[in-house]
């Protein structure tokens, strides 16, 4: 029987996984699980992580997707060496590699050895934000580097506009090279509120990773001028990271450490995400840079106001008038104006049409197909 009788053998490559929790992890998993619903052998290649390692499986299946951790290194810096990815590659047969995320070592390295395999590869960009300033400095260096390699991918996704553009600029590849495959969000299953506010206090809910560049520290240092003109307001913070401290911290300087929570919702339950976002009086995310921002569309999903940053992707959403934003270069005082113009006068859009994960997952799922069929043509 011929090869392409077999249901398509797609190796997923990302260096995080859940339990631990961002836009990539969420991503591998509500498209992964899909695509190997719809009848794709789907492997998902990851890494164990060093604060779970007692916790999770090195093998494991999940919704249909076979899950292999292995080893990275160093423990507590996010460089993801690997050396055990390279022999995984080639001990299996796969039509396809589709390589997640472009930040660490592990990218580079599937990339090399899906080279060394003759195995056609595509990557996600899910390009992000980093709290070192170095870090980011050194973002267009690390582009150049991988430019070679990723001029061998057979297609580069993008999961915005803003990205895609942003990388055409950068790597100075023609349009044809790039797809935009926007992430999807979680329909929820929970009533959107009817009232421009809830019924409750103004709770205003900052979501992201609890890292400096995600911008939770505006809201800290904004709450007490919000307070004189909602006195019940209340700040809660959702996400985990190595910021945590520094933000209670802050808090206790604002003086506003009574009406500051911060806690984490486990990364695959969406059900309990969307229940806590649909209470929220606002929604925020005040970072420095977002490839899309899957929270922000459950919200506008939720139907409840948003307040996004001036910057990178999320601008998007403001464009369409769907958000307001606010600049960065805000003072405190600025950024409590602009939080509470928008609670005193909401803008809820209407009725919209915005990605979900099938059709992430299809449109996946078609350029692996084509992808797949064309490289078979092509070495014949």
């Amino acid at each position: 029987m011929s090869r392409a009788a077999h249901p398509l053998k797609i190796l997923m490559v990302t260096p995080r996984y859940f339990p631990d929790m961002g836009g990539t992890e969420m991503h591998v998993h509500e498209v992964g699980r899909r695509l190997a619903q719809s009848g794709i052998d789907v492997t998902l290649l990851t890494t164990i992580p060093h604060q779970h390692a007692q916790s999770v499986p090195p093998e494991e299946d999940v919704e249909g997707m076979h899950i292999f951790r292995i080893p990275a290194w160093p423990k507590h810096y996010d460089l993801y060496l690997a050396p055990a990815l390279r022999a995984f590659i080639k001990q299996g047969h796969w039509d396809l590699i589709h390589i997640q995320g472009c930040h660490t070592f592990f990218p580079p390295l599937a990339m090399l050895t899906a080279r060394a395999t003759k195995t056609p590869y595509v990557v996600t960009f899910h390009s992000g934000g980093h709290s070192s300033h170095v870090r980011m400095q050194l973002r267009n260096v690390q582009w150049t580097l991988l430019r070679p390699l990723l001029a061998h991918a057979e297609k580069l996704i993008g999961v915005s506009h803003f990205e895609t553009q942003y990388f055409r600029d950068v790597l100075h590849f023609s349009e044809k090279r790039f797809a935009v495959i926007p992430n999807g969000f979680s329909h929820p299953d929970v009533p959107c509120p009817l009232q421009s506010k809830p019924a409750t206090n103004t709770q205003i809910i900052s979501v992201g990773r609890l890292e400096r560049y995600k911008g939770h520290h505006h809201l800290i240092t904004a709450l007490p001028k919000i307070r004189e003109q909602y006195p019940d307001a209340t700040l809660l913070i959702l996400g985990t990271g190595p910021y945590e401290e520094t933000l209670r911290t802050l808090a206790q300087q604002a003086g506003v450490a009574d009406y500051v929570t911060i806690r984490s919702i486990p990364a695959n339950n969406r059900q309990e995400m969307m229940t806590q976002l649909s209470q929220a009086s606002l929604i925020t995310l005040l970072s420095e840079y977002e490839s899309q921002g899957i929270a922000i569309m459950e919200a506008l999903a939720l139907k409840r106001p948003v307040l996004v940053s001036d910057t990178s992707a999320l601008r998007e959403y403001a464009e369409k008038k769907l958000v307001r934003m606010v600049s960065l270069q805000s003072t405190p005082e600025e950024i409590a104006a602009a939080v509470i113009e928008q609670l005193h006068h909401p803008l809820i859009p209407g009725n919209l049409e915005l990605p979900t994960w099938d059709d992430c997952a299809n449109q996946l799922k078609t350029l692996y197909q084509t992808t797949v069929k064309n490289h078979v043509y092509a070495v014949r």
